[in-house]
């Protein structure tokens, strides 16, 4: 007589792992939020301040770290409007981004601390308030309103938009990328291929291998040739990896299809920045 061996199934998370997992979360969400708030808003501020004559005045400690402080706080409350958090949390959590530099400013117009100790210690005493924050509306549940559907289309296009914010600042001062860029294009599918175990299918393989070939190539025609038709090489070569995109896209395969629309959107813009460093 044997007996089976049953399997203990493992117990349900607790709602205070739920909790921490949530809080974690959100707290991740702010800081990327941050980060983008930064990266979209800081080209536009440049702008205005050569536009008007005053980029000594952005240049300020004081005023880059108030500056710094507002890009953040908008990117930031922008995701949590989108997330659903109510209007009180979100106030808090600007209050946190502004009170640590607000607190520096007074040692910092003393002549007590310097620059670079007012935007350390801003963005140090900004996490523990952001923490805080946090845990006071832990148990508060977000709850999302009903979106227009073109604004639900547009966030479900994500992608595009990390895409379109990560060249953003390019536009402004063009340039021309080396040949040994293009092998980058081919490198990112194999290297997510074979995270993602894609190589069962040979035939996969087969086509991503072709497509180094293919880059390989093209990049060493480009270091060889002119600097004239090189860079139309290198132009050439991010606009046409565009195609490979939404062909992998529309194919569902080897990368997921987020990486292939923002791939797609990336090597167009870089294809474009590149056409306009060689015409300008």
């Amino acid at each position: 007589m044997t007996e089976k061996t049953l399997a203990v199934p493992s117990p349900p998370p607790t709602p205070t792992d739920r909790a921490g997992r949530r809080l974690l979360r959100h707290l991740a969400e702010m800081a990327a939020a941050m980060v983008v708030g930064m990266l979209l808003l800081g080209p536009l501020w440049r702008l205005a301040g050569d536009a008007a004559g005053r980029a000594d005045l952005l240049a300020r400690p004081d005023v880059a770290a108030l500056v710094m402080a507002t890009d953040m706080s908008i990117g930031m409350a922008v995701w949590m409007w989108h997330r659903g958090h109510g209007a009180r949390a979100t106030a808090e959590m600007v209050a946190a981004m502004y009170a640590p530099f607000l607190l520096l400013l007074v040692p910092f117009a003393a002549g007590l601390v310097g620059g670079d100790a007012l935007m350390l210690g801003g963005h140090l005493l900004m996490l523990p308030a952001m923490v805080l924050v946090a845990l006071r509306h832990r148990h508060a549940h977000p709850t999302p309103a009903p979106r227009h559907p073109t604004v639900a289309a547009l966030a479900r296009r994500w992608p595009t938009w990390l895409a379109l914010l990560v060249t953003f600042d390019s536009w402004f001062a063009p340039v021309v990328l080396p040949p040994w860029s293009l092998l980058v294009l081919p490198g990112g599918y194999l290297l997510i291929g074979t995270v993602r175990r894609q190589w069962r299918d040979r035939g996969a393989l087969a086509v991503q291998l072709a497509g180094l070939a293919g880059w390989s190539a093209l990049a060493g025609v480009a270091a060889l040739a002119d600097d004239g038709p090189a860079r139309w090489l290198v132009a050439a070569g991010w606009l046409g990896h565009a195609v490979w995109d939404v062909a992998h896209h529309r194919a569902g395969r080897v990368v997921p299809r987020g990486y292939a629309e923002w791939c797609a959107v990336f090597d167009i813009a870089v294809g474009l920045i590149i056409v306009l460093a060689i015409v300008t």
